[in-house]
């Protein structure tokens, strides 16, 4: 597909891009304008969408990488959940990040806490996303194509119904507009995926509803859409509510702003502790939460004082199934992705064998998923580790990147010495160092804030899994595949964020 995407003339492109902002628009492919974009005096309400950054080809994605993702990923679910269960690995995983990372170690704060007092809800809920880049071997002939794991996401895996949406435009492009080009694709040329990512992550929310029993206390059950107060991408959000909306009986399902938890909730004063919420245009409406769905709370940014630690606190000592529970949150941590991907001993089993059996054909599957990571402490696999992050040529193949999820937190190959240096060395140890993939080229046309970019780009694949579990038996209640996410940037970029504005939603044609 080596003329793949098409060129197209200045008519063609423009005609292109108003068809892909009018589907956009209509069939909610939307978020909220950045900062500054719209003038607060022609917006003074806050009620104007614009399209979501959005490539206008699909791009080439080859069909191994994307079956060999889509294969392990309830691998990964149940990798992830046993790592959730093991207080013990978890707090050695805290304790070797926490100098210099106080919002871990905060968090590891809030589950002792707990603990301490008695946990109430076995079950928990991860809406997971485990992202990989295509990375070409070259050591052999002809080079074999593989997908590597970039990080796997506990909290807040965004950008499933807008995933879903980016996959319907490009398959109404495909029908509409592609055939009527100069250098035209034929209708059913291109290998399109079918892409479930809001029925499949709905599915998840759906069965850990279902498993809450019934209120004690008379209440309907709810679920909680925990959010950010100025939450730009709150369409992708939507679309996973409106979907849960269409569950028979209904499930009630309400927004509530992480900095609104105390406002809007209480806790039974009940040995279960109930989490109640009262709706706040009719107090005398009360309701017992069943799941919370975390869509904040990932980072720093969210918990500007002590009241908002006091929040997530409440919020896990509850009977509420979270989505995601402190200790899953934490197993979503880039330290645990470096210790789980470290090569097997010769002499002693893996840090993987802890979890999930070693020796298993869907474990050797995984295995191959992972690429180099280091880990930057003191041992002689950090002290390498330091030597290639500092030296000015050997940093160009690597990537720093702390315990955070989210775009725009990573330090990047010639930027990774100075950066060092200017943070304290005892606090090296709560970052990691990955070598990075480098993906076969790939070219297309992004349209962003209406401007078109075109030229070299780099594709992410994210696949969706929804997991639910029994914390203390270990025993999945709940565990599949649920569609995937392809992101794409400028082959210029190194962060590949879409909410953060480094990258722009994609879907995937198949090679």
């Amino acid at each position: 597909m080596a003329t793949f995407p098409p060129s197209v003339t200045d008519a063609e492109r423009d005609g292109l891009v108003h068809s892909i902002k009018d589907w956009s628009i209509g069939n909610g492919l939307a978020v909220r304008p950045p900062p500054g974009f719209i003038p607060a005096g022609t917006d003074p309400a806050g009620i104007a969408a614009i399209n979501a950054p959005v490539t206008v080809f699909p791009s080439p994605f080859p069909r191994i990488c994307f079956e060999q993702g889509k294969a392990v990923q309830t691998t990964y679910n149940e990798l992830y959940a046993s790592v959730s269960r093991d207080e013990d690995f978890l707090a050695d995983m805290v304790k070797q990040v926490m100098d210099g990372d106080d919002f871990i170690q905060n968090l590891w704060q809030i589950h002792l806490k707990v603990k301490q007092e008695g946990y109430t809800q076995p079950l928990s809920l991860g809406l997971f996303r485990s992202d990989y880049m295509v990375h070409q071997d070259t050591s052999v002939s002809p080079p074999a194509l593989q997908a590597k794991q970039v990080e796997f996401n506990t909290i807040a895996a965004s950008f499933g119904g807008l995933s879903y949406y980016t996959s319907l435009l490009h398959k109404y492009l495909a029908t509409t507009e592609y055939p009527l080009l100069d250098q035209p694709l034929a209708p059913g040329s291109l290998a399109l995926p079918e892409n479930s990512t809001i029925q499949g992550l709905a599915a998840g929310i759906e069965a850990a509803y279902r498993a809450y029993p019934v209120s004690a206390l008379g209440h309907p059950k709810c679920v909680l859409f925990l959010v950010q107060g100025d939450e730009r991408n709150v369409f992708d959000q939507r679309h996973l509510e409106y979907q849960v909306a269409k569950a028979s009986p209904a499930i009630p399902l309400f927004r509530v702003a992480f900095s609104d938890i105390l406002a809007h909730t209480s806790i039974a004063d009940t040995p279960t502790r109930q989490l109640l919420y009262r709706f706040p245009r009719n107090p005398s409406k009360v309701f017992e939460v069943a799941v919370v769905y975390m869509r904040a709370g990932y980072g720093p940014g969210d918990y500007p004082d002590q009241r908002a630690w006091d929040a997530r606190l409440h919020l896990e000592r509850s009977a509420a199934i979270k989505c995601p529970t402190v200790l899953t949150q934490l197993a979503g941590t880039k330290k645990v992705q470096q210790v789980l991907a470290t090569p097997r001993p010769l002499s002693a089993p893996s840090a993987l064998s802890k979890f999930i059996r070693d020796n298993s054909p869907s474990t050797a599957e995984l295995w191959k998923t992972f690429t180099n990571i280091y880990p930057m402490d003191r041992s002689e696999a950090g002290l390498e580790a330091r030597r290639k992050a500092l030296d000015p040529d050997l940093c160009q193949a690597y990537v720093l990147k702390p315990q955070r999820e989210g775009g725009g937190n990573n330090t990047y190959r010639g930027a990774i010495p100075g950066f060092l240096k200017s943070v304290p060395e005892e606090h090296w140890g709560s970052f990691i160092l990955m070598e990075l993939i480098t993906p076969p080229p790939v070219s297309n046309l992004i349209l962003r804030n209406g401007k078109v970019e075109q030229g070299g780009v780099i594709c992410e694949l994210g696949i969706y899994g929804a997991c639910l579990w029994n914390q203390a038996t270990g025993e999945l209640l709940h565990n599949e595949e649920a569609g995937h996410l392809l992101r794409t940037k400028g082959d210029q970029s190194e962060e590949g964020g879409v909410a953060a504005g480094f990258g722009c939603m994609d879907s995937c044609c198949l090679v």
